[in-house]
C-alpha cells in the first residue's frame, strides 16, 4: 500500500471513530433514556434503568433469557415501552472474548488501530473483517516499550445480539466486557438505521476538513500576493523618499546645483535600461531569444522563445540585478516555432553606484 493510501485509510478510520463518539455523546446529551444490561454466567441478561431516567426510576430490574440469540419470551409492557429509543450499555461475560497480551515499541502508540488490525488474524481465530476488537490503554514497560491487551470476539455473534436488541426499539447498543484488570473495555457499537447518524457526522467532518484545506491553500496564495504587493509599494516609497531628499538637498545647496543633484539621485535610484540589457545578454543561454522587452518602473517583462522556460526563472533569480521572477502569461509551444514561447516578469533591483 502506498503512503497516500495509508494516510487516506488512517484518516478514514479517525473520522469514523470521531463520528461514532460524537453521535453517541450527542444522544446522551439530549437526555435519551439509558439502560444498563449485564450478562450473568448462565447467559441471561438483566436490564436496569440508569439513574438519570427519573420518570422510570422505580421500574424494577428485568431478567430475560436468550435462546440461540433470540429472546425466549416477550418483555413486560413497561420494559417494552422503556426500550423505545433508549441507549443500551450491554456488558457481556469475559468468556465470550479472547484476550491477547501485546508488546509494542512506544512510538507505535499513534498507530495502534492499524497495527492491531493488521495482526488480528495472528492474535485471534478471526480475520479483521470477522472480528470486533479493541484494546486496553497502553502501559509503559522497559526499553521504551508499551504493553496492552487486545480484546476480540466474533463479529457475527455480537452483531446478531445487537440486532436483537435493536429490534426491540433501542436506538443504540454499546457492547463491552471486563478486561483481566477489571476495567471496562468497549468493543462494539451499533445503532438503528445502519449508522445513519454517524454517516451524516462523517460527511460533515469530511466537509469541514476539505473546507479547512482549501482555506489554508487560499491563505498561503493570498499571503504571497500580499507580500509581493507590499514589497512593490515599499520600493516605490523608498524611491519617492530618495527623490524628496534629493530635492531638499538641492534646495539647500542653491538653485544652480539642485537640478544636477536631482539628476544624479535619479541616476542612482532608477534602473538603467542599458545595464539591464547587458545583464540579460550575459545570463540568457544561447538557445533563448528575446522578441520583446519592456521596462515599466521597477519591473521588467521579457517575451521570447527558448528550449527550457522554467530554467530561465532560476537564472534570473540568481542574478543580483533581478528578484521575484515569474511567468505573467502561460508558456506555449506552436508547431511552426523552434521552442517554447515564454512570458516572464521580474523586479529590477537597483545595483548601480554613483560611478556608473
Amino acid at each position: 500500500m502506498s503512503i497516500p493510501s495509508q494516510i487516506a485509510a488512517a484518516l478514514s478510520l479517525w473520522i469514523d471513530s470521531v463520528a461514532r463518539t460524537v453521535s453517541t455523546r450527542l444522544e446522551r446529551a439530549r437526555g435519551t433514556r439509558q439502560i444498563a444490561i449485564s450478562e450473568d454466567e448462565e447467559g441471561a441478561l438483566t436490564l436496569r434503568l440508569a439513574a438519570k431516567a427519573s420518570k422510570d426510576a422505580d421500574l424494577p430490574p428485568c431478567r430475560i433469557t436468550l435462546v440461540d440469540g433470540t429472546i425466549s419470551e416477550p418483555l413486560p409492557g413497561e420494559w417494552s415501552a422503556a426500550m423505545k429509543g433508549a441507549i443500551l450499555d450491554l456488558t457481556l461475560q469475559p468468556s465470550r472474548f479472547v484476550f491477547r497480551p501485546l508488546e509494542l515499541p512506544g512510538r507505535a502508540v499513534e498507530f495502534l488501530d492499524g497495527i492491531i488490525r493488521a495482526q488480528i488474524d495472528r492474535l485471534t481465530p478471526w480475520s479483521a473483517a470477522e472480528a470486533v476488537f479493541h484494546w486496553t490503554p497502553p502501559q509503559s514497560i522497559a526499553d521504551d516499550h508499551v504493553g496492552l491487551t487486545v480484546v476480540a470476539t466474533a463479529r457475527a455473534a455480537v452483531t446478531s445480539l445487537s440486532q436483537t436488541l435493536l429490534d426491540l426499539g433501542a436506538a443504540v447498543v454499546e457492547i463491552s466486557t471486563a478486561a483481566p484488570g477489571g476495567e471496562r473495555i468497549a468493543v462494539h457499537s451499533q445503532r438503528v438505521g445502519g449508522q445513519l447518524g454517524s454517516r451524516r457526522l462523517r460527511f460533515a467532518l469530511i466537509a469541514v476538513l476539505a473546507t479547512t484545506g482549501v482555506l489554508a491553500m487560499l491563505s498561503v496564495g493570498l499571503g504571497g500576493i500580499v507580500t509581493d504587493s507590499y514589497d512593490a509599494e515599499q520600493q516605490q516609497i523608498q524611491r519617492r523618499i530618495a527623490e524628496r531628499r534629493a530635492i531638499a538637498r538641492g534646495g539647500q545647496g542653491g538653485a544652480g546645483s539642485s537640478a544636477l543633484e536631482l539628476l544624479a539621485r535619479r541616476k542612482q535610484t532608477m534602473p538603467s535600461a542599458v545595464m539591464v540589457l547587458e545583464e540579460l545578454s550575459g545570463i540568457l543561454p544561447d538557445h533563448t531569444y528575446a522578441t520583446e522587452l519592456r521596462i515599466e518602473g521597477g519591473k521588467l517583462q521579457i517575451t521570447g522563445l527558448t528550449h527550457d522556460a522554467p530554467s530561465l526563472i532560476q537564472l534570473l533569480e540568481q542574478s543580483p540585478h533581478f528578484a521575484s521572477a515569474g511567468f505573467f502569461a502561460p508558456t506555449t509551444r506552436a508547431a511552426n516555432e523552434p521552442g517554447e514561447r515564454f512570458h516572464i516578469e521580474t523586479r529590477i533591483k537597483p545595483q548601480f553606484g554613483s560611478g556608473t
